[in-house]
C-alpha cells in the first residue's frame, strides 16, 4: 500500500525535483595508481597521508551521518502520508467535504436534466393552448433550474479538484523533501568511497630506486672467532623527504629456522648495540628524517662461533621508509655473499664483499619453498614465483595491496592482520620471511 502511494507520487517528484538534486559527483578525485605516483615530487595540491586519513574520516562520519538522516527521513515521510490518508487530517477532509459537493451537484444535475426531459414530453402531449402554455412555462423552469445546476457541478468539480490538488502536494512535498535526504545521502556514499580509494591507493607500496643501502666495510671472508666491524650505509636519493626503517637479514648457509645461528651480528646508531635475532629479517636504527640527497650510517658488527668447516653467508639490506604522502616506500635490495672460515684460517688478502649489480636479480624471489644451500641458491628462498616477478618488475605494492584484500575500499580498518612467521610457509628463510616483514612492519604502522 505504502509502495503503491509512493509510485502515485513519484511522477510528480520527478518533474517537480530539480535536476540537480539527482546528480552527484566525488568529493575527492580518484588517485593515481602507485607506478604513476613513484619517483614524483608532490604536487602543490597533492594531500599527505595524514589528510587523506582524515579525509576518510570526515567522509564516513558525513556518511553515517546521512543514514541516520535518511533512516530519520523515511520514518518521518511515512508518518506524514499516513495523516494525510487519515480522515481527520485537515487536507483529506476537505477532499472528502468537496468529492460530496461535487457528488451531490452531479445528483442536482442529473435530477435536473430529468425534469426538462418531462417538461418536454408534457409540452408535446398537451392537448389545447391553455395545457401548451402551463408545460412550456414549466419547460422553461426546468431548463433554468439544469442551468443553475449545470454551473452548482462545475463550481464543485472545481473545488473538488482544488482539495485534491492540495493533498497532493503535500504528499509530493513530504516525498521531496526525503528524496532531498536520498542524494545527499548517495552524494555521501559516493564521498566515502573515493575517500577510500584515494587512501588505499596512497597506503599501496611503492619502489624507489634511489633509496639505496650499501655495506662499507664488509669483508669477502670472515674467520670464526674474529670480530668484524662494518657500515651500513642509507641514502635518500629520491626526491622526497622520508622517514627510513633499514631492512637487515644475514643468513648462514645450512642453518633451519629456530636454530641458534653460528654467527652473532649486532647494531648500534649510538644508543648501544641491539642483537639481531638471526632467524628473520628485522628493522634496525630507524631514521625520522632523511633529507633528499642526507645518508645515514648504521654501525654493525659480527663475530662467529668457531666452525668445523668453511661456509657459505649471505647478507641482505634493504631500506624500508615512509613519507609525508606514503607510508610504504621501499627501496632495492641488496645482496652481499662472503665465506665463514674456520676459526686460525689464514685468509689472506680479503677484499670487501661486492653487492649485487643494481638489476632486476638484486630482490628476485626464487620459485621454490626450499631452504637455501648454497652460493648458487638464494638464501630468499619461500616465496611464489609470481612475487619473484613483482619484485623484479617494481609492482611489488600491487602484489602486496592484492594480498592485503581491500578493505580500505569497503570502510574496514585499514590495520592489517600481522603475518605469522612461525607458520609452514616459514621454513624457508629468506625473501618469503622477507616480504612477510615488511607487511607486518607496514601493519604495525598503520595500526
Amino acid at each position: 500500500m505504502r509502495l503503491r502511494r509512493c509510485l502515485a507520487v513519484a511522477a510528480a517528484v520527478a518533474v517537480t525535483t530539480p535536476v540537480a538534486l539527482f546528480t552527484a559527483a566525488p568529493a575527492l578525485a580518484a588517485t593515481p595508481s602507485a607506478a604513476q605516483t613513484q619517483n614524483q615530487q608532490k604536487k602543490p595540491d597533492q594531500p599527505t597521508y595524514a589528510e587523506l586519513e582524515k579525509t576518510a574520516a570526515d567522509a564516513k562520519k558525513a556518511y553515517e551521518d546521512a543514514v541516520a538522516a535518511e533512516e530519520k527521513g523515511e520514518k518521518e515521510l511515512e508518518a506524514t502520508l499516513d495523516a494525510l490518508d487519515s480522515d481527520t487530517h485537515p487536507l483529506r477532509a476537505a477532499t472528502i467535504t468537496a468529492d460530496k459537493a461535487a457528488k451531490d451537484a452531479a445528483d442536482a444535475r442529473t435530477a435536473a436534466e430529468q425534469a426538462v426531459t418531462d417538461a418536454e414530453a408534457k409540452l408535446e402531449a398537451a392537448g389545447n393552448a391553455a395545457d401548451r402554455a402551463e408545460a412550456q412555462k414549466a419547460l422553461k423552469a426546468a431548463e433554468a433550474d439544469l442551468t443553475e445546476a449545470v454551473k452548482a457541478k462545475q463550481e464543485a468539480d472545481t473545488a473538488a479538484e482544488k482539495a485534491q490538488t492540495a493533498l497532493d502536494d503535500a504528499r509530493v512535498a513530504a516525498v521531496r523533501e526525503y528524496s532531498v535526504l536520498q542524494n545527499t545521502l548517495d552524494k555521501a556514499r559516493k564521498a566515502k568511497e573515493a575517500a577510500d580509494e584515494a587512501l588505499a591507493t596512497a597506503k599501496e607500496c611503492v619502489r624507489e630506486n634511489g633509496l639505496t643501502s650499501l655495506a662499507v666495510g664488509l669483508p669477502s671472508k670472515v674467520v670464526a672467532g674474529t670480530t668484524v666491524d662494518f657500515t651500513l650505509r642509507l641514502t635518500n636519493g629520491t626526491e622526497r623527504t622520508l622517514s627510513v626503517d633499514p631492512l637487515v637479514f644475514v643468513h648462514v648457509d645450512g642453518e633451519g629456522p629456530g636454530e641458534k645461528s653460528r654467527l652473532k651480528v649486532e647494531w648500534s646508531n649510538g644508543s648501544g648495540w641491539h642483537a639481531l635475532n638471526g632467524n628473520e629479517p628485522e628493522h634496525i636504527g630507524p631514521v625520522d628524517t632523511m633529507k633528499p640527497g642526507e645518508h645515514s650510517d648504521v654501525k654493525l658488527r659480527m663475530k662467529a662461533d668457531s666452525v668445523a668447516r668453511s661456509t657459505e653467508v649471505i647478507a641482505l639490506f634493504a631500506a624500508d621508509a615512509s613519507s609525508a604522502y606514503r607510508p610504504c616506500v621501499q627501496g632495492p635490495m641488496k645482496r652481499y655473499d662472503f665465506a665463514l672460515l674456520p676459526a686460525g684460517s689464514e685468509p689472506g688478502e680479503v677484499d670487501d664483499a661486492k653487492p649485487g649489480e643494481p638489476d632486476t636479480d638484486d630482490d628476485k624471489r626464487p620459485d621454490t619453498a626450499a631452504p637455501a644451500t648454497g652460493k648458487d641458491s638464494s638464501a630468499q628462498g619461500g616465496a611464489s614465483e609470481q612475487a619473484a616477478k613483482a619484485q623484479a618488475t617494481g609492482t611489488e605494492g600491487e602484489t602486496e595491496a592484492e594480498a592485503d584484500g581491500n578493505l580500505a575500499r569497503t570502510g574496514s580498518s585499514s590495520a592489517m592482520t600481522p603475518i605469522a612467521l612461525a607458520s609452514a610457509a616459514a621454513v624457508a628463510l629468506g625473501a618469503g620471511t622477507v616480504f612477510a616483514i615488511r607487511r607486518r612492519r607496514r601493519a604495525a604502522d598503520n595500526a
